[in-house]
C-alpha cells in the first residue's frame, strides 16, 4: 500500500514538473513562426506571422502526437527496459524489429469474425484513468470488428501500464505485450486510440513510402538528433490514399527547432496535419481492410 502511494506521488510530482516547465516557456514569450510561402510552396514567401503555441493549439487542435512528443521529450524517452523507441512512440525490440516493425502482425481473428484483443489494466490506475482508456478503445472498436475485451486466460494480451511516457509495440509480438501510457498526460482518448493502432500494426502516416508525393519534410526547422524520427518505410499501404487526417499523423510543427514547420502538405502549406477527434474515416477504412472486417 505504501509503495503503492509513493508511485502515485511520484507520477503526481512529475506531472506538476511538466505543467509548470510548459507555463513557464510560454510567460517567456515562446512563439511559433511560420513563412505564408506564394504559391502554396515552402520556403518561398517572404510574409511571416506570429503566434503563440498555445494561441495555434486552441485554434487548431493538437494532434495526440503532439501531447506524446511533449511527454516522452520532457522524460528523455529514447529506450524503455532495453528497447530502443522510433518515431517517438514506437517501442523496437530486437524480436519486433525482425518480425514486426514496418509491416504487420495481426492478432488473431475469431470464428465469429471479430478479433478480440485481451488487456489488463494497471491497479495503479485510477477509476477515472480507466473509464478515460476505455474510451479510447470504443474510438477503434466503433465501425470495425477489433474488440478489446478484459483478459481471462488469453495468453497473447496488452498489458497497460502507466509507466514513464506514451508508447507501443507494433502489432501482436506474442504472449504479454506491454503498452504504457503515462496518467494523467497520455490517457486522453485520442492519446490512447493512437497507441492502440500501433499495437493493431500501424506505423506513422508520413512513414509511408511514397510520403514524399504528398507531402515536404523540413528537414533544416527539425532538432538535428530528431530527424530519425521522420525515416520512411516499406509498408503494405493496402492500396490506401495517403491520409492527411490519420490520427497517425505528425503534427505540421513535430519536433520543430525554431517554431517553424517541420512537414507540411505538398500542395497546401496551411492545410493541416493529423486530428485530435480520433481515427480518421480512412484510418476505421485500413484497420477493417487490414483484419478484412465484414
Amino acid at each position: 500500500m505504501n509503495s503503492s502511494r509513493q508511485l502515485r506521488r511520484s507520477a503526481t510530482m512529475s506531472h506538476t514538473a511538466f505543467l509548470l516547465l510548459l507555463f513557464v516557456t510560454l510567460l517567456q514569450g515562446f512563439t511559433l513562426t511560420a513563412q505564408r510561402p506564394a504559391e502554396g510552396k515552402p520556403g518561398t514567401g517572404t510574409r511571416r506571422f506570429r503566434r503563440s503555441y498555445s494561441e495555434y493549439m486552441e485554434q487548431n487542435g493538437g494532434t495526440p502526437m503532439d501531447t506524446i512528443i511533449a511527454v516522452n521529450d520532457y522524460q528523455g524517452l529514447f529506450a524503455v527496459e532495453g528497447v530502443s523507441v522510433r518515431e517517438g512512440d514506437i517501442a523496437v525490440s530486437r524480436h519486433s524489429e525482425k518480425s514486426c516493425f514496418a509491416r504487420s502482425c495481426l492478432w488473431s481473428k475469431s470464428v465469429d469474425g471479430h478479433v478480440y484483443i485481451a488487456y489488463t489494466l494497471s491497479p495503479l490506475y485510477s477509476e477515472e484513468d480507466k473509464m478515460k482508456i476505455k474510451q479510447g478503445m470504443e474510438l477503434i472498436e466503433r465501425k470495425t470488428c477489433v474488440r478489446y475485451v478484459p483478459r481471462t486466460h488469453q495468453r497473447d494480451h496488452l498489458d497497460i501500464q502507466p509507466r514513464s511516457g506514451c508508447w507501443s509495440y507494433v502489432g501482436a509480438n506474442g504472449g504479454r505485450q506491454v503498452l504504457s501510457l503515462q496518467t494523467p498526460e497520455c490517457i486522453g482518448s485520442a492519446v490512447v486510440a493512437h497507441e492502440l493502432m500501433h499495437a493493431l500494426g500501424f506505423l506513422h502516416e508520413q512513414s509511408r513510402a511514397d510520403r514524399d508525393n504528398y507531402v515536404t519534410i523540413l528537414w533544416s526547422n527539425i532538432w538535428k538528433d530528431r530527424t530519425r524520427n521522420f525515416a520512411k518505410f516499406k509498408t503494405n499501404n493496402m492500396d490506401m490514399p495517403y491520409d492527411y487526417k490519420s490520427i497517425m499523423h505528425f503534427g505540421k510543427y513535430a519536433y520543430s527547432e525554431d517554431g517553424n514547420p517541420t512537414i507540411v502538405q505538398k500542395q497546401n502549406w496551411n492545410g493541416k496535419l493529423g486530428q485530435s477527434f480520433g481515427p480518421s474515416e480512412l484510418d476505421i477504412l485500413k484497420i477493417n481492410k487490414l483484419y478484412q472486417c465484414k
